[in-house]
This record gives structure tokens, sequence and C-alpha cells, in this order.
């Protein structure tokens, strides 16, 4: 069964070069391209493609923003941040978006391939700079990257993304803020919803790139 690929990049010539190369990949059929991030969104909706090659900076509602809508409103379909750029701003904002993958534009075919087979099976793929960069950060003391206050965050949303960290479910919970359990739900949805996350595991790791939480 082939992987189902969009690619989306605001510049031609990456995204005909990708096209030869996706084409030279057994099992990955390109399905479309897009030249901004809402056209990624719209071809999303339309192709339902299983992988979403995302470059990050482009017109519009950009790469970030792109990956963010079609985590919420496809869920299924996975994406991989592919950029110049590898920089703590661009990799940080992309995970914390909900891409499972980042590659660069240095990147060649084979990695390409095996982020493509990787995400597609469910996994995560970073390149190892990137992935450094962000093994780096989670092990960085206190004092040196203070929390980023998470933008559309309420204090009580943030109060239950640290005890989401800490393992409670929302039993317990509801138990140490004295509500109850369904409005703790609603609260884990909204968080999920506003800081990309498809699960609890993803909501711990954003917690923990932000600063919000501590080892």
């Amino acid at each position: 069964m082939s992987i189902g690929i969009v690619v989306a990049d605001d510049q031609r010539i990456v995204r005909e070069g990708l096209a030869l190369v996706l084409g030279l990949l057994p099992d990955v059929e390109l399905l479309g391209v897009a030249e901004s991030g809402e056209e990624a969104v719209e071809l999303v909706e339309r192709l339902a493609p299983d992988i979403v090659l995302m470059d990050l900076r482009m017109p519009g509602i950009g790469g970030v923003e792109a990956t963010r809508r079609i985590g919420h409103l496809h869920p299924e379909v996975q994406v991989i941040a592919l950029t110049t750029y590898a920089d703590d701003e661009s990799v940080f904002s992309a995970l914390d978006a909900g891409a499972r993958g980042y590659l660069t534009k240095d990147s060649g075919a084979e990695e390409l391939e095996r982020a493509l087979k990787a995400v597609a099976a469910g996994e995560a793929l970073l390149e190892p700079a990137v992935q450094a960069m962000v093994l780096d950060r989670l092990a960085s003391p206190e004092d040196e990257h203070p929390v980023i206050a998470p933008a559309g965050l309420t204090s009580r949303e943030v109060e239950v993304l640290l005890l989401i960290a800490e393992g409670r479910s929302n039993e317990e919970i509801a138990d140490l803020l004295f509500v109850a359990p369904a409005t703790v739900k609603s609260h884990v949805n909204h968080i999920f919803a506003k800081i990309g996350a498809r699960d609890r595991a993803q909501a711990v790791a954003y917690a923990y790139r932000r600063g919000i939480a501590r080892r």
C-alpha cells in the first residue's frame, strides 16, 4: 500500500525537486502540491493524504498554523516539517503545532524516505541535529529556559496541564482541584485543541518543551 503525500512549499523549484525525488521512492505517491498554508489545508480536505511535507515559512497562514489546523481537522494526517531552518524557534513551533517529523532541506532522498516510512508507521522522526536540540532543551537547567507562557491557555488550563505532566488521571485532577471529572475533561479537550496535542503524551512533551513542567 502506497503512502499518499502532499507537498506544501511556496518555491516552485522546491516543489518540482521534491516531486522528482518522491517519484523515485517505492510505495510513495505524490497526490498534490500546495503553494501556501491555506492551500495545504484545502488539499488535505480534498485528497486525504497520509503525510504532508510542510514548509514552515510560506505566505498567508504559514506552515506552522497550517500544521495546527490539519491536526485539529484531520488528526489521522501526519505532518513532516521540511524547511531550510533548524533554529530553536522553527523546531519547537513546528513540534508544538503537532508535526511528527522535522527535516531540513539539506536532507537526502534516503533520509526523506526513512522519515516518510517512520511517520507513516506512527513514529516520530527528527533528523539527528534537531533531535539533539530537543534533548538539550529538555535536559537544560531550569534557569536557562524560563517558562514561555502559552498563548491562549488560561491559568486553570496551565494548572491542569501541569497535573497531566505529573501523570495524574482526570479523576485525580478533579479531586485535587475540587471540580467534577466532566469539568476536567472539558479543560483537557480545550488544552489539546489550543496546543495542537492529539493525546496526553504530546501534551506532556509540550509542557516540558515550553518549560511549564520541569524534570
